[in-house]
């Protein structure tokens, strides 16, 4: 058993990866300033409040649990917000980034599991994205989430500190007995956006429909938040067992468009889905596909919830819960 540290654990993402390593066996000690996470989404292991941007905070979690890994999920992700908070997103993405790095080197915490992002990467690029496409953030996040990979990897020639970076496409779904899942305020992530204006028969609006695709909407390769998860446990082992510094691009290889989305949502709550068009959000870009074929060959991982109405329903039957409101 391992004692890991996650940052953000009281999140979307971090919560599931908090579920998985308890039912593998590991302790999960969430780290979060519960900005955006939720008291009743840790579940699965002991939490300290701590902002990333105070030193003093993180380096006092790692004196009190001694962890000896740690998973840095913990992000601000909005891109359009990133667009207009340009020094927050690096306060928190980079600098914070660079105080959870610190407390390792001082805490003797060799390995990390970092998660980024597909916004590293140049916009536009219809073909599936490999680990070694060409890099060029179209946005504020993406270029904060690419910075504090750069950091991580100074730290592993400065001090040794080993990582795997994930870098996540569209993250979507829900805990498949409907004990955690995505609530957020406001809440910006399409699958969510769309099953509220379902369920509460109000008008959503979707951001361009004249994008460079089959029917002028975006297109995301999107990936089951449990699948997400099982990857991070992949990465452990990977770091264990001794084998080198890597990063993997996470996604299945396949795209749907926000029209298809809204379709399979209709679909699973048995409700159309009222909705305008309005223009392009700041950042946007037409096309987001994973070539995640490194992440199977190497890790062993393989989505197998990945199915967009397999993401849809859990989402929904989450949603019907009442999420953390309830």
């Amino acid at each position: 058993m391992a004692r890991i540290l996650v940052t953000g654990g009281a999140g979307y993402v971090g919560s599931h990866v908090c579920m998985a390593l308890q039912y593998a066996g590991h302790e999960a000690i969430t780290f979060d300033n519960f900005s955006t996470g939720w008291h009743d989404a840790v579940l699965f292991g002991p939490s300290f409040e701590g902002d990333l941007r105070e030193f003093r905070q993180v380096l006092a979690a790692f004196e009190k649990f001694r962890p000896q890994a740690v998973f840095h999920v913990a992000a601000l992700s909005d891109i359009a917000q990133s667009m207009q908070k340009q020094d927050l997103y690096r306060a928190v993405n980079v600098e914070g980034t660079r105080n959870l790095l610190e407390a390792m080197k001082k805490s003797d915490v060799r390995k990390i599991v970092f998660s980024s992002t597909c916004a590293i990467f140049r916009p536009n690029v219809t073909d599936p994205l490999a680990e070694d496409a060409v890099i060029g953030p179209s946005n504020i996040y993406g270029d904060t989430k690419l910075a504090a990979e750069d950091l991580i990897r100074g730290y592993e020639e400065s001090c040794g500190i080993e990582y795997v970076i994930l870098r996540y496409f569209n993250v979507a779904g829900a805990d498949s007995q409907a004990r955690i899942g995505e609530f957020h305020r406001p809440e910006t992530h399409l699958i969510p956006r769309a099953i509220m204006a379902a369920a509460e028969q109000t008008a959503m609006v979707v951001n361009g429909n004249d994008y460079e695709t089959p029917d002028g909407t975006c297109v995301r390769d999107y990936i089951h938040v449990e699948d997400l998860a099982l990857a991070h446990l992949a990465s452990l082992e990977w770091l264990d067992s001794g084998r080198q510094s890597d990063i993997f691009n996470l996604g299945v290889g396949k795209g749907h468009s926000v029209l298809e989305v809204l379709h399979a949502v209709a679909e699973v709550t048995g409700k159309k889905i009222p909705h305008t068009f309005a223009r392009r959000r700041q950042g946007d870009c037409s096309v987001l596909v994973s070539d995640g074929r490194k992440a199977g060959q190497l890790l062993g991982w393989v989505p197998t919830r990945s199915e967009l109405r397999a993401m849809v329903q859990d989402a929904w039957n989450w949603h019907r819960t009442g999420g953390y409101a309830r």
